[in-house]
């Protein structure tokens, strides 16, 4: 059906040319429940995640890790709008049961809440391809990253990838594609069709995001490889890497849950306009919702990382003997400093169970009693 050619006729806006409310609604809990839940879950994740970001990046002394800090930040920022934006519509209609065509005659609040939905959605994923980019940069061309790429340039980049979804989303208003309200009538996306120019934002939507899912796939894969040659090679005693490792394992967490929520929708959505097979609106609003859990899990991963952290550092304090009983403790002296012949330059190591005998640094002049 030419929703456009339908809408010409008989007077009815363009948004609602395929789906014309009032509806005969029928509220069920599962829907208002899972809006309310998942909203404000999702809401409160991503402020908490947001924080913990914000101390994090305050923290750290590594470049490479203020630059994905600054990605994540971007990413958070993202999720968090997304679900602030799109569960208060949702939200709202399950409270109050508008009537969308009194409210919006013109289409103008239908457009701003599919242009959210494809905004918001396509940000993660480019994000997470752009994050796999950095990434893959800073772990195989180390050098070149860090003298040619400063924060602000990161940043840069976060701003071109909003650029970039937000050019996608306006492309309806154009005349490429078109929204229109979604079954059970609380929220509005793109027409997922096989006609027209409906056919061409379909294809380009869920093209975007396989692309963006596929390269963060590669490019991780290889990072992943070299860190591993990096970490068990030769050089991995001058090559300090566990703060790139706990990035990777971050990154690749993020991957996989933007794969498992994302995929499904974005393959419906291209098997549907490809094979011209009529688009199922149950099928399509379970797959949005399993592409909505993507901005809920993803503060997840920052906030569990930092939780582990904390252990990990709640258990140095709380266990001092044990961690040094366990170290290795070394110094730069290969004899007593204060005497004729001690080197400067050379490491000298023993293990930590003799920390409370005299050690070389004890026994110099000066040295506390």
């Amino acid at each position: 059906m030419n929703a456009s050619a339908s809408s010409s006729l008989n007077g009815t806006p363009l948004c609602y040319s395929i789906n014309s409310p009032p509806f005969n609604y029928h509220p069920t809990i599962a829907s208002a429940n899972f809006s309310i839940i998942f909203g404000t879950l999702g809401v409160a994740s991503n402020l908490i995640a947001f924080i913990v970001l914000i101390k994090s990046f305050r923290r750290t002394q590594s470049r490479s890790r203020s630059f994905f800090l600054i990605f994540l930040g971007g990413l958070v920022i993202t999720d968090f709008m997304g679900l602030l934006v799109t569960a208060s519509i949702v939200i709202s209609f399950h409270v109050t049961h508008f009537n969308w065509r009194e409210l919006d005659p013109h289409c103008h609040f239908c457009n701003f809440m599919g242009m959210s939905m494809v905004f918001y959605g396509l940000c993660p994923l480019l994000l997470g391809a752009a994050m796999a980019v950095e990434r893959f940069i800073g772990i195989n061309r180390p050098f070149a990253r860090s003298t040619s790429m400063p924060k602000t340039r990161t940043i840069s980049m976060v701003l071109m990838v909003w650029l970039i979804a937000g050019c996608i989303t306006l492309l309806p208003l154009m005349g490429i594609g078109s929204y229109h309200m979604q079954m059970p009538g609380s929220w509005c996306f793109f027409n997922i069709s096989a006609d027209g120019t409906d056919l061409a934002f379909s294809l380009l939507f869920s093209l975007v995001g396989l692309i963006s899912i596929t390269v963060s796939f590669l490019l991780n894969t290889v990072s992943v490889v070299t860190l591993i040659k990096v970490c068990c090679g030769q050089d991995r005693t001058q090559r300090r890497r566990d703060h790139e490792i706990e990035m990777m394992v971050q990154l690749i967490l993020i991957m996989v849950i933007a794969s498992i929520c994302w995929c499904p929708l974005l393959i419906y959505i291209l098997m549907s306009a490809v094979t011209a097979d009529p688009v199922n609106a149950e099928i399509v609003l379970f797959y949005i919702r399993m592409a909505t859990c993507n901005q809920i899990f993803d503060p997840w991963i920052y906030i569990m990382c930092q939780v582990s952290k904390l252990r990990s550092l709640l258990h140095k304090l709380c266990s001092p003997e044990v961690a040094s009983r366990s170290g290795t403790y070394c110094y730069g002296y290969a004899s007593p400093p204060g005497t004729r012949s001690w080197t400067r330059g050379y490491t000298s190591c023993f293990a930590g169970q003799f920390l409370g005998e005299s050690t070389p640094a004890s026994t110099g002049p000066g040295a506390p009693s």
